[in-house]
């Protein structure tokens, strides 16, 4: 309770007020009407998503861990704030996106948390390195899905947590139309798409302890590497 308690009073210092983040987070007026109209969701259930891709990191992590991409770091600067003695790495393609993450971690005073820009495809890490590799909303805009695949599997250690959320086709008859004819269009989003099955399928051929679900359109997911 505790730590939830910091991360809302930290989530209400960086804010949400910016389109995109009310929209990740269906916390402002507009934002409320994407969730609805485009994921069929509400604020609470956006939540529960989001707070089952983020349980593979533990209360009082202390390890190395990577985040890809980052975005605007509306979603986890606050959670990183409750961990002061994790060392960070943030990675985002995108440089206006990583300035919007960067303006939050200075708003906390966030030592621990290094920003990098870069390719998710091609990680300039070496073999083993992380702890734990968060993804959030990220493989559905990935160009190359395989080679992130292969690449966030590469630089975690051996019994190391891979986890995240992203969309899944198939779900919502709804949402599929609005990632096919406005997000793909606009560049939000990439195919191909993973559906449930394949989800599962695939986290099952490469890690342990796969534990998955979906609400809607959204899987999320929390695994293992062997050890």
């Amino acid at each position: 309770m505790e730590r939830k308690e910091a991360i809302r009073g930290a989530y209400r210092m960086t804010g949400g007020n910016s389109f995109y983040d009310g929209m990740i987070t269906c916390s402002t007026l507009s934002g409320k009407a994407v969730c609805r109209l485009v994921w069929a969701m509400n604020k609470v259930e956006n939540d529960a998503y989001l707070e089952k891709a983020m349980s593979g990191i533990p209360e009082h992590f202390s390890g190395k861990l990577l985040e890809v991409p980052v975005g605007t770091g509306i979603l986890t600067m606050p959670v990183y704030q409750t961990m002061p003695e994790a060392d960070i790495t943030c990675l985002d393609y995108s440089p206006d996106m990583m300035r919007q993450a960067r303006e939050k971690a200075d708003r906390l005073h966030l030592k621990n948390v290094t920003f990098r820009q870069g390719d998710v495809g091609a990680l300039s890490y070496a073999d083993d390195t992380f702890d734990i590799v968060l993804s959030l909303n990220g493989f559905h805009a990935f160009p190359d899905k395989e080679a992130a695949y292969r690449e966030v599997f590469r630089v975690l250690r051996p019994g190391g947590t891979f986890c995240g959320c992203f969309y899944v086709k198939g779900e919502h008859k709804r949402t599929d139309w609005f990632v096919r004819h406005v997000y793909k269009k606009i560049g939000f989003f990439t195919p191909p798409y993973e559906t449930v099955s394949s989800l599962k399928a695939r986290l099952d051929g490469m890690y342990t302890d796969v534990d998955m679900g979906n609400l809607k359109s959204m899987a999320w997911f929390v695994c293992r590497k062997a050890g």
